[in-house]
């Protein structure tokens, strides 16, 4: 990427500055509380700072994703592959895309959470994106496939937050504050020809290609799992109309769906972030995701999970 002399000193020290406010923001969060004025200030001073952080090319990305977002017209890889050359820039991205979305984050989504798929993207870790709240449905849910570029369609187990969650918590600790869902979840991305090719931080440029998620009945999770090993003994059927086409465990996911939640709650703390009570994170694929088409869309769980349904309109 090129940049002037000056213009990347600059960008050197915004970067810096960033870092510290963060450090401040999490000790402030841990010593006072979220309430307090300072707190409120830190957080403006940061997202100022994190626009500033950006450079020409990132913040043009972040413009031109939010453009492909609201216009539903999708991008060429080729005009943007290797621009974005590092996750940290791909999270500024990202994060400048919320704000241009300017709508209240319902929660997350977790990917890259199996060997197989993070081999397809180069990569050695799984990534997260953020969600706007209204594309966080309830089952049974209806959506029109105009509204989606080239859309997939994956089978998870979701948590919401029910209590404050960080990154001393244990994975008993998470099952306490959280209740449970099965999910359908529709990854969506602003970039033609995305599956299986698109390199990792266009990926995390794009809110993790985030569609939308449906989410079933939701559980306290200690009711529904006696421990922290039957999390990952949670089995899935992904029907479409009358034929079965994928069967899933949750296992796949990190080796348990626990664990997938712990590092995003981890991973956002190390970007100065939390997750607030009420969200949802979804945790992970138990299936290689077929592609969405018309029709009705139906995913069974055991555990006493029940079923998602999703009806895919014109």
């Amino acid at each position: 990427m090129k940049r002037d002399e000056d213009s990347w000193m600059i960008q050197v020290a915004l970067l810096k500055l960033t870092k510290k406010l963060r450090l401040i923001q999490n000790w402030i969060l841990i010593h006072i509380g979220e309430k307090s004025t300072i707190i409120k200030e830190i957080i403006t001073m940061e997202k100022q700072q994190t626009k500033l952080a950006l450079t020409k090319t990132e913040d043009l990305l972040a413009k031109t994703l939010y453009k492909a977002y609201s216009t539903n017209k999708s991008l060429d890889i080729a005009d943007w592959t290797n621009k974005v050359t590092d996750e940290e820039g791909a999270y500024h991205v990202q994060s400048q895309l919320m704000e241009l979305k300017n709508e209240a984050v319902g929660g997350y989504k977790v990917s890259l959470t199996s060997e197989e798929t993070q081999k397809m993207f180069d990569s050695h870790s799984p990534l997260y994106g953020a969600q706007v709240e209204s594309r966080f449905l309830r089952s049974p849910a209806t959506f029109s496939l105009n509204k989606m570029l080239e859309p997939l369609v994956e089978v998870e187990l979701v948590f919401r937050v029910e209590k404050e969650l960080t990154n001393a918590d244990s994975l008993e600790e998470l099952m306490q504050k959280t209740s449970v869902a099965g999910a359908l979840e529709v990854p969506d991305c602003r970039f033609k020809d995305w599956f299986p090719s698109l390199e990792k931080n266009l990926v995390v440029s794009d809110a993790a290609v985030g569609g939308l998620v449906v989410v079933g009945d939701l559980f306290p999770t200690t009711v529904v799992f006696e421990n922290v090993k039957s999390v990952a003994n949670v089995h899935c059927t992904l029907r479409f109309e009358s034929e079965t086409l994928k069967k899933g465990h949750s296992s796949e996911v990190l080796g348990n769906p626990l664990n997938s939640l712990q590092w995003l709650v981890t991973k956002l703390q190390q970007h100065g972030k939390k997750l607030s009570v009420g969200q949802y994170v979804s945790t992970g694929t138990f299936i290689l995701p077929p592609k969405l088409k018309e029709g009705t869309w139906v995913t069974r769980f055991d555990n006493g999970l029940g079923e998602v349904k999703l009806t895919v309109t014109k």
